[in-house]
């Protein structure tokens, strides 16, 4: 199978599914999936329209934007001509996670504020964010839809807390602009404490499909990248050929999930990264509900075809002329296992990358027959992370639990019967079943040494019990992969890890006083109540509390592996 648009390719190679897939694409042009989508019918995913028909917003974001592209290209001008040399977005999700492709894609252009992400409550995190940045010359983004995402409005305050004391008489709000949808409580925020720009977006656009939308843009013109050329290379995508591209998309995925396959491998090229993290987000959060899901498992170096079970398939993304992952994906079609390849002539198209996977993502919930746009097990989390902070404020601290373990600073949390951390390991491990997949939740401070310890026990856990493994940060996955944790089939096994924080740094109240909540106090709570929210929709659950040293903890760990 075969598709291309102006410069985009799709091949698909599908063994044994061959004649299911083909008759699953009839059945979508029968049932006019694309001329429908188009048309905003929301009967293809469910009866009644709520969560439907306000968030199709996207399908023509690209030709919106297009009218802006010379407003957003002086917005971008004047800020650089005003001086500012940095600019940091504060956001999580779908508000960060394209900023954050962009960025690391296509660098910074001369002369434009050198942009940064900040998604993660990790008081490490924060500081080391903060002094890296000249208060004076940086230009803050508070990036929300909802405009209420406690992760966003604690860096807000923390930031505009700071700016306050740095800028002395200037007015501090004129650091700060704003991206939310209308009528969000960011935009009387934003008009109270003088923020130099608010711009609204279109409010039929859902978070994670918001790519193309200013949320994605302002970020993009902020750092000197070609809005124009980038939103050109979608066009191909809005017409009936690029509609088919992302229709058989679609139903490749929806399909696969359906005959068993619903674990997807990305192996994507070097010179796009982030953009993993991007369709993570967009895949695990449109389709893990009602009991299914397609879980996206983010590939760095490939394993053995051994293993990898029966329930994987697996997608490439590659520019023109990369063969890196070629002869891996050659063993593994030769073993069985579905291989989707998509082709870019150059990073130019990631605009159109954009809008081919939320299409797709569209038309995998027609096949999965779910709502895609829709999350309604995100919340539960939320909640009882709120209850843990009251908590904590009652009490002054966290309601005590019980360690099942405590060896050499590492301590664990589960229902295992153990006598040591590796033994607790095996043992919860070894319930495994072959459609299972290990989710490891790490707390800690994102940096290049755990990325590489995480990614090590990613593959040894592969290879060990060949399943699929996960790694998310916290409380950055819970607007990711948690909706797909709770939402889905039930076959996850999580990891938890968490830490004693070195150091920490309180989060204003919204008057920017002083508060006794802290960035660990908040990324503790957040801990607990997704380890609650799991619990409570029957998720099997252990925490590792890996004590001050975390690289020790997981290099014990590793070790037990091998």
């Amino acid at each position: 199978m075969k598709q291309a648009t102006s410069n985009l390719k799709l091949q698909a190679h599908l063994g044994l599914y061959r004649d299911r897939i083909e008759g699953a694409l009839k059945e979508a042009a029968e049932q006019r999936v694309m001329s429908r989508l188009r048309a905003h019918d929301h009967t293809l995913w469910k009866p009644e329209p709520k969560d439907i028909v306000n968030r199709l917003g996207w399908l023509n974001a690209a030709d919106k934007m297009t009218d802006r592209v010379e407003e957003l290209e002086a917005f971008a001008e004047e800020m650089r001509s005003d001086g500012y040399r940095q600019a940091l977005l504060m956001g999580m999700g779908g508000s960060s996670l394209a900023t954050e492709v962009i960025r690391k894609t296509f660098g910074v252009r001369e002369g434009f504020p050198d942009l940064s992400v900040l998604d993660s409550t990790d008081p490490g995190a924060v500081l080391s964010r903060a002094g890296s940045l000249d208060m004076e010359r940086t230009l803050f983004i508070v990036s929300t839809k909802s405009g209420d995402t406690v992760e966003t409005l604690s860096f807000f305050n923390f930031f505009f807390s700071r700016v306050s004391r740095a800028s002395g008489a200037s007015p501090a709000g004129r650091h700060f602009i704003a991206i939310t949808d209308p009528g969000s409580p960011l935009v009387e925020k934003g008009r109270q404490c003088g923020f130099r720009r608010i711009f609204l977006n279109d409010p039929s656009i859902g978070g994670r499909f918001s790519a193309l939308s200013l949320f994605g843009l302002v970020p993009a013109a902020l750092i000197g990248l070609d809005l124009r050329t980038l939103l050109d290379r979608v066009k191909p995508l809005t017409g009936e050929e690029g509609d088919t591209a992302g229709e058989k998309l679609g139903v490749l995925l929806g399909e696969l999930a359906l005959a068993g396959r619903d674990k997807m491998t990305l192996f994507i090229s070097p010179a796009l990264p982030g953009l993993g993290d991007w369709v993570e987000q967009l895949i695990a959060e449109s389709t893990g509900k009602e009991g299914r899901g397609i879980l996206p498992v983010l590939g760095k170096s490939p394993g053995e075809p051994r293993t990898y079970g029966d329930d994987r398939f697996f997608v490439s993304i590659s520019l023109h002329g990369e063969s890196l992952f070629d002869q891996s994906l050659q063993s593994l079609e030769a073993a069985g296992h579905p291989i989707i390849r998509l082709c870019l002539a150059d990073p130019s198209d990631l605009g159109a990358q954009f809008l081919l996977w939320e299409t797709a993502t569209a038309v995998a919930g027609w096949r999965l027959r779910i709502n895609p746009f829709d999350q309604p097990n995100v919340e539960a989390a939320k909640v009882l992370a709120r209850q843990m902070v009251a908590d904590y404020l009652k009490a002054g601290f966290f309601p005590g639990e019980t360690p099942i373990i405590e060896d050499e600073g590492l301590k664990v949390y589960g229902n295992i019967a153990a006598a040591s951390p590796e033994e607790a390991l095996s043992l919860f491990l070894g319930q495994a079943s072959r459609r299972n997949y290990i989710a490891l939740q790490a707390f800690i401070e994102p940096s290049e040494k755990s990325d590489a310890l995480l990614s090590t026990l990613s593959a040894d856990l592969r290879d060990r019990y060949g399943l699929a493994v996960t790694v998310g940060y916290g409380p950055r996955y819970l607007h990711s992969t948690g909706q797909l944790h709770k939402g889905d089939g039930g076959n996850g096994l999580f990891i938890q890890f968490t830490v004693d924080d070195e150091r920490d740094a309180a989060i204003p109240d919204d008057d920017f006083r002083p508060s006794a909540v802290t960035f660990g106090v908040l990324k503790s709570a957040q801990a607990l109540g997704d380890r609650k929210a799991l619990e409570n929709s029957g998720r099997r659950v252990i925490r590792f509390h890996l004590g001050k040293n975390a690289g020790k903890g997981l290099k014990r760990l590793i070790h037990s592996l091998r």
